[in-house]
């Protein structure tokens, strides 16, 4: 396939392909359109993601253009983030109206002798129990009558809700009770029933999840009712938190799963960029305006089952990110100890840094770039923000004499601090997982990725640095590079010895039958459908499990038996004498990304020269040279800026950039 060509499979499909990825601080937006792609950035419109977006597309002539829009939403998440979901009633098993309160019994302060009081996710005037229940093996214990379910309507009617969240006990052996209690509330509700959110064991984890999904379904459908209404010629689909996408239509139908929707962007990009560059093990981090996403890519996107979002509990597959407000807008001050500190508030996008030219006082990690001359005075941020420098380097001042010290000791202090932030994010994502990653690429993106490069990979000894092409938009390009697909699991709670394979595969078969309807439903063509199979698999007594793949061949109990047993010992050092249990059948489908490569490097204007600025960090004048300017495989030795439209790199002194030709930016230190 040529480097240029979409991977559409489908005649149906608009031409024009536009990746969108919503931040605190920026709109970014990538564009593939004859036979080129094309981006911008806008400041982020916090009251409505949308307004951003279209406006985006309006300076890139693409608002009224019949296009396919794959969109990286925030939404969910600051809905959760910020306790603005839609008010919910929670209907489950008589006698467990309590399990959300109740929660795990975790401490979040371990050794706090009193714990700090959490209000419960629904309120217990809103938990609501019917007289369905049944046991761990199927069997249909009690059944609310249609009458106990019409006072169950009504109630919930009294109640004011705009959702409700039904989980009832063992749901996913008899999905059919929740079905009728699905019906009984009629449609003016949004209803999320367990069974379909998470159709697996542990009510608490499942009942949340159900929560979540009901709390955002609502707002997530209204938010991109209006993104609908502002591009009324495009096709929409969203980002999932596994790196996958789903219609807009069905979208809000599997509101949790989107709540890691936008930094899942940037891992599906990384993977792109580890392809190309052919490095498989990749450490990514994600600078953004005001967090940064960290991961470890492996050839493949990292997913896990066992994350958090607001301290809750999130068992939805997702990107294994770890995540930290610290980016280009975090807010720098002193304490009351006179201790210079660095995030995790924000200036976000309005006012925005002191930099910014817009009103804002604090002084961020932004304007720190700016007064140390990282980022030259007449960058315009995004291609059209134009940077105050005597604001920044004001703000800087007022810094400084809080600190006692002169405006560039503050601002390599500001920088410094942030560095060790973002350092340690690493670590966690790595050396703390028992990774090495001395020997491995650092690949840094996102607006601000770039200009801390050098430093991260010298603080944890790394020799070789990636700044991708689009670094700055990457997150939106990984949209387009991200594939539809569904992640799908069924419990089954037995032991594997007594499983009978033909009913395995028969459920395996239900499971990638209910997928390929939904991504056909959206346009794709079955015949491209790709299914991942997985045993979740536990020693008996244990809570928590293995996921490991399906091996095709014969026997499948031992085989499998043995990869467990061999796959613990791997993570815990040991083995159990103990029988190995099933949990639940795990399966991943995908279809073909839209762009499967990276568009091949053009030099505008292959030039020797460049201009050069007088930098006070290091007191003399350094290179600035244009990153569309450079040839493939030309070397440029630091210290040097190198500027695109989205992003600035710099590249500190003992390194040296090279392009590929692709136009990735690989670093490395001279000498290796």
């Amino acid at each position: 396939m040529s480097p240029d060509a979409p991977n559409n499979g489908d005649s149906d499909r608009p031409a024009i392909l536009v990746g969108v990825d919503t931040g605190g601080t920026f709109t970014d937006i990538v564009a593939w359109k004859d036979g080129r792609l094309q981006h911008g950035k806008v400041l982020s419109t916090p009251d409505d993601p949308s307004r951003a977006i279209v406006e985006g597309l309006r300076r890139l002539g693409l608002h009224q253009e019949p296009v396919q829009v794959i969109h990286g939403t925030t939404v969910g998440t600051n809905a959760v983030l910020e306790n603005k979901g839609a008010t919910v009633a929670y209907v489950t098993s008589e006698g467990f109206g309590d399990i959300l309160a109740l929660a795990r019994q975790n401490r979040r302060e371990v050794y706090a002798l009193e714990q700090p009081a959490e209000a419960p996710p629904v309120p217990s005037s809103h938990c609501l129990e019917v007289a369905t229940r049944c046991d761990a093996g199927g069997e249909l214990l009690a059944r609310a009558t249609d009458a106990q379910l019409q006072a169950l309507a009504e109630r919930v009617a009294t109640l004011g809700v705009e959702s409700v969240a039904v989980n009832l006990l063992f749901s996913f052996l008899c999905p059919e009770e929740e079905a009728r209690i699905a019906k009984a509330l009629g449609d003016e509700l949004f209803v999320s029933l367990s069974s379909e959110v998470l159709p697996e064991v542990r009510e608490y984890e499942r009942g949340i999840a159900t929560w979540l999904n009901a709390a955002v379904g609502p707002v997530i459908r209204r938010y991109l009712r209006r993104l609908a209404e502002g591009l009324p010629q495009a096709r929409i689909s969203v980002m999932q938190s596994s790196g996958t996408t789903v219609a807009a239509d069905q979208a809000s139908d599997h509101a949790v799963r989107l709540l890691l929707s936008g930094p899942a962007g940037g891992i599906a990009a990384a993977r792109l960029v580890g392809k190309v560059t052919g490095r498989s093990r990749l450490l990514t981090l994600d600078m953004g305006g005001t967090s940064t996403d960290v991961s470890l890519l492996d050839g493949e996107i990292p997913l896990t089952n066992d994350s958090n979002i607001a301290g809750w509990p999130l068992t939805i597959s997702s990107v294994d990110i770890h995540t930290i407000g610290a980016g280009g807008g975090s807010v720098a001050r002193v304490d009351a100890g006179g201790m210079l500190l660095v995030g995790p508030e924000s200036a976000g996008a309005d006012p925005g840094p002191a930099c910014y030219g817009q009103g804002g006082q604090a002084v961020t990690v932004t304007d720190a770039n700016l007064v140390l001359g990282r980022l030259p005075p007449d960058t315009l941020l995004g291609g059209y923000l134009p940077l105050d420098t005597e604001a920044a380097n004001a703000a800087m001042d007022r810094l400084a004499r809080d600190l006692g010290c002169r405006r560039q000791e503050a601002a390599r202090g500001v920088l410094r601090l942030a560095n060790e932030h973002m350092a340690r994010a690493l670590r966690v994502i790595s050396v703390e997982r028992g990774h090495d990653p001395r020997d491995d690429a650092l690949l840094c993106f996102g607006g601000a990725g770039g200009l801390h490069a050098c430093e991260l990979a010298e603080l944890l000894g790394m020799r070789t640095v990636v700044l991708p092409a689009l670094a700055g938009v990457l997150s939106a390009h990984g949209m387009l590079a991200s594939e539809p697909g569904r992640d799908l699991s069924r419990a089954v709670l037995a032991p594997l010895a007594g499983q009978d394979e033909t009913a395995l595969e028969t459920a395996f078969a239900e499971l990638e039958a209910q997928a390929a309807a939904e991504l056909v439903a959206e346009g794709v063509d079955a015949g491209r459908l790709r299914h991942r199979r997985r045993l979740e698999l536990r020693y008996s007594g244990q809570s928590a499990g293995i996921v490991l793949d399906v091996d095709a061949g014969e026997a499948l109990a031992p085989r499998m038996t043995e990869a467990f047993h061999a796959a613990h010992e791997q993570a815990s050092g040991h083995r159990l004498q103990r029988s190995v249990e099933l949990v639940n059948l795990r399966l991943s489908t995908r279809a073909p990304a839209l762009l499967a490569a990276q568009e091949r490097h053009r030099p505008r204007a292959v030039n020797g020269e460049s201009r050069r600025v007088f930098m006070t960090e290091l007191r003399c004048q350094v290179p600035v040279r244009e990153r569309d300017a450079l040839a493939a495989d030309q070397a440029v030795p630091g210290p040097c800026i190198i500027t695109d439209r989205a992003a600035t790199a710099w590249v500190a002194p003992g390194w040296e950039a090279r392009l590929d030709s692709c136009g990735n930016l690989v670093l490395s230190r001279e000498g290796e």
